[in-house]
């Protein structure tokens, strides 16, 4: 496993300092955040600009591990539909614009809507997500679906069935245990229900049990980081563990994007010692 962070909680960092930032703290690769209201915004990168961040990462040594693409499958209007369509295929064309030979980046999104949605709404979902896997298949990307607690996918199981229905190598699990933590749920049990489906992931803090939780900074709640590297290192789990520093931080009047990345890294390095759980290097260690 690898230990790397996300620019989601750095939307207004210019990427040159997120990416200079993280590689000198010693993260293994960065996620990036392609939408709307981030300075990474894809709108807003051409070829040019797209080739100039993915040298940045060589240059620095870290690996591009991700792409968020937050876009909800469900939409209010079919106007709305539309556009998020449009908008998630476009980053699925820039992801294969960044990868390098031999790599396959997983853009990740949620579903959107209601948990009490879901029996409604599963039969879209599989529609929708399908579309967007045969279109991330064809150039060559993965889509990452994350289940999230208070949206219609937000359950292992409803995971695992679309997946199942969808049938796709190009769709995968973009799995955040933060979103079953709050939910209550075992975290053995999720971890060894996801892990062998998931190229992805995302880890936070958390305290308290939905709808009354706060997400954190790792190293400010209750996550047990040494007990879930164990759990996904027995899941078989060797990819990324990405941190993402949530909007409920963000708003915080003294949120520091750098100095969360800095707290979340010394955090996550410590529970990787203490778990016994080497990181295999990629690219840095050439």
């Amino acid at each position: 496993m690898l230990l790397s962070h996300s620019t989601w909680g750095m939307p207004r960092v210019p990427i040159e300092a997120a990416v200079a930032h993280c590689a000198a703290l010693g993260f293994d690769g960065l996620e990036m955040t392609v939408i709307p209201g981030w300075v990474s915004d894809a709108a807003g990168l051409d070829v040019g600009a797209r080739r100039q961040i993915r040298k940045l990462y060589d240059d620095h040594r870290l690996e591009l591990c991700g792409i968020s693409g937050n876009t909800p499958i469900l939409a209010s209007s079919p106007a709305e539909h539309t556009q998020n369509m449009t908008r998630f295929r476009g980053y699925l064309d820039m992801a294969a614009d960044l990868q390098h030979p031999g790599e396959q980046l997983t853009v990740s999104t949620t579903s959107g809507g209601a948990p009490e949605e879901w029996e409604q709404v599963k039969g879209t979902l599989v529609e929708r997500f399908g579309q967007l896997a045969d279109h991330a298949q064809r150039v060559g990307v993965m889509v990452g679906m994350e289940p999230h607690v208070g949206a219609a996918l937000h359950r292992p199981d409803q995971a695992l069935w679309l997946l199942e229905q969808v049938s796709s190598p190009a769709l995968t699990i973009h799995f955040d245990i933060s979103h079953f933590n709050v939910q209550g749920m075992a975290m053995e049990s999720v971890i060894e229900q996801l892990a062998p489906h998931s190229a992805h992931t995302h880890v936070k803090d958390e305290r308290g049990i939905a709808p009354d939780h706060e997400f954190l900074i790792p190293g400010e709640g209750e996550m047990d980081y040494v007990r879930y590297l164990k759990a996904m290192d027995r899941a078989g789990y060797t990819g990324h563990i990405v941190v993402e520093i949530s909007l409920m931080v963000q708003r915080r009047p003294d949120y520091d994007a750098l100095e969360a990345a800095t707290q979340s890294y010394h955090v996550l390095s410590r529970a990787f010692e203490e778990a016994g759980i080497s990181r295999m290097y990629g690219s840095r260690s050439e």
